[in-house]
């Protein structure tokens, strides 16, 4: 009897006691899934964008280094070509001097000659006809106005002036070191040869040479022509 009483208790204690509610098994479930996607994804994005930062500025990189290499190489091609270019310039230049023009002095000054390229036109300022100094200038194409100032390819002289006297006028430039002396010989005649700053305006080399009792001086007033002049100083020839 009293098992009986116990269960009819137990029954009626059921009754009155709720349901058990199984949802928050459910939900902790459900919730720990959402939270492991988000986080996920928010990896997911944070690599995608990270990965994408480094391709942009990889590409940065790679498009800066390819411009800088197009750049050195378009650099390298203008300079090739513009070497080329000065090359050919010159080498036609050289050509168009040639075949040399030879220049005579008069005979009774010692009938001096040299060769100079036939682009060089020649003036003869004073030819000495009735005495005193010769004077004829050479420069390219055409020979500007006489000036002391001017600067020509090529001067030449033969004055009445004593050869010592003449190499004299030039020890004060050469003490100060506006000019350099040294010796040279052409076709068997020594004389001395001057490089440097004949004055302001003037900046080149002259040979001096003795002829009898005159003096020949040919002087070329600017570097530029210093190779011509080299080229011509070994062509000089005169009688004594």
């Amino acid at each position: 009897m009293s098992f009986i009483l116990y269960t009819k208790l137990n029954h009626k204690y059921n009754d009155f006691m709720p349901p058990v509610n199984n949802t928050v098994d459910n939900i902790a479930p459900e919730k720990h899934h959402i939270n492991s996607w988000l986080i996920a994804t928010i990896i997911l994005i944070l690599v995608t964008a990270g990965l994408i930062a480094l391709s942009v500025w990889l590409y940065y990189i790679y498009n800066d280094q390819k411009t800088n290499v197009d750049t050195i190489k378009a650099d390298a091609v203008s300079v090739a070509v513009k070497n080329q270019v000065d090359k050919d310039n010159s080498k036609f230049t050289e050509q168009e001097k040639l075949p040399n023009r030879q220049f005579v002095g008069p005979d009774d000054l010692g009938r001096v000659t040299f060769d100079y390229p036939k682009t060089w036109s020649e003036y003869v300022a004073q030819d000495a006809s009735d005495g005193g100094t010769f004077e004829a200038y050479l420069n390219p194409i055409t020979v500007p106005p006489i000036s002391s100032t001017q600067q020509y390819a090529l001067r030449v002289t033969i004055e009445q002036k004593d050869y010592d006297v003449a190499i004299a006028s030039y020890n004060s430039l050469v003490k100060n070191g506006n000019l350099s002396a040294s010796s040279v010989t052409s076709d068997g005649n020594s004389g001395t040869r001057f490089d440097g700053i004949f004055s302001n305006d003037i900046h080149g080399s002259a040979v001096i040479f003795k002829i009898r009792d005159k003096t020949l001086t040919i002087r070329t007033d600017a570097t530029t022509f210093t190779p011509d002049f080299n080229k011509l100083v070994a062509t000089i020839k005169f009688n004594q």
